[in-house]
């Protein structure tokens, strides 16, 4: 999958690996470093003039790495907790146990899939009712054990289809906000792609959240903000930017609490290198949350939350 704006990356990129596949000859050193100055300058470049509409294009696109392919990266011994011992087991809610450096965790996350067979399992990672109430089964563990709780969000929404209707979409959202807010074991949110609506913060509601650098976080799409706002779905780039939905954005105004770095090309080409500034984040942050006492973790992100938003009478400029 290649962007449109990336367009220029990408033709680079092909002539440094057809130059890598050739046998030497007498310029090649010169040519292959003149090939990745260049390449360099035009990610640079690039990655300079993004704005909000190319940074949930990122975000969305299909080589970024996803929830399973973190957990491959930054973990161990995973051990995946299926069901929500009711309905079924919801393939865009996938949950369990695993070991990060010898810390053991519970971990939550929303899976899109890569390829189109992944995708329909994964119902492309909009979770039904059954995959919060599993996502609630399992925190209600970790509470028990007193063990932390890691969640990765990226999902453009939980499933708006009339069976999730049916069997309680808003009320298992509504529900796993309530309870994750009463949870005395530290909670770490990371928005890993994209986090739309309820669907993100039904697993959302944590004691730190944090952002890739080139992921994004609203309470609509910005393709359904212009559907709404102009009628017009292909306003998408004006909704973008007014809806503050990037991770430099939400950060301002107090909605998350960090950023985690992405090289310049962000995940999708340096997957390795996002994943290892990803476990240091956590293992930093579960750190510092763990020397608090359980009633103070759970005070301080009731209060986290019940502090946000401010209000004015005066009217937006």
């Amino acid at each position: 999958m290649v962007l449109e704006f990336e367009k220029g990356i990408h033709e680079i990129e092909e002539k440094i690996k057809a130059l890598k596949e050739k046998d030497k000859f007498p310029d090649f050193d010169k040519q292959l470093e003149l090939l990745e100055s260049k390449y360099h300058a035009e990610i640079e470049k690039v990655y300079s003039e993004l704005n909000p509409w190319k940074i949930t294009q990122i975000a969305r696109h299909l080589d970024r790495p996803t929830f399973l392919d973190y957990i491959n990266m930054i973990g161990t011994d995973f051990v995946e907790i299926h069901g929500d011992r009711n309905i079924g087991d919801d393939q865009a809610m996938i949950t369990g146990m695993m070991k990060i450096d010898e810390e053991k965790f519970f971990i939550i996350g929303q899976q899109k899939g890569k390829t189109m067979e992944e995708a329909k399992k994964r119902n492309f990672g909009m979770p039904n009712p059954e995959g919060y109430k599993k996502a609630l089964r399992v925190m209600k563990m970790a509470d028990k054990f007193n063990r932390p709780i890691l969640t990765f969000i990226n999902t453009q929404g939980a499933f708006p289809g009339i069976e999730a209707e049916e069997r309680g979409q808003g009320e298992a959202i509504a529900r796993n906000l309530r309870e994750m807010a009463k949870l005395r074991v530290p909670v770490v949110a990371t928005v890993i792609g994209e986090g739309g609506s309820g669907g993100a913060l039904g697993i959302g509601v944590a004691n730190m959240v944090f952002m890739l650098k080139y992921s994004v976080y609203s309470v609509i799409s910005p393709e359904g903000c212009a559907s709404i706002l102009w009628r017009d779905s292909t306003k998408a780039s004006e909704a973008a930017k007014a809806l503050k939905i990037t991770a430099d954005d939400l950060l301002k105004l107090g909605l998350i609490d960090g950023i985690i770095d992405e090289p310049l090309g962000a995940a999708h080409r340096y997957p390795e290198q996002t994943a290892q500034n990803l476990k240091n984040k956590l293992l930093e942050t579960t750190k510092e949350l763990a020397r608090m006492s359980r009633n103070k973790l759970m005070d301080r992100r009731i209060d986290k939350f019940l502090n946000m938003g401010k209000f004015s009478e005066k009217p937006l400029k």
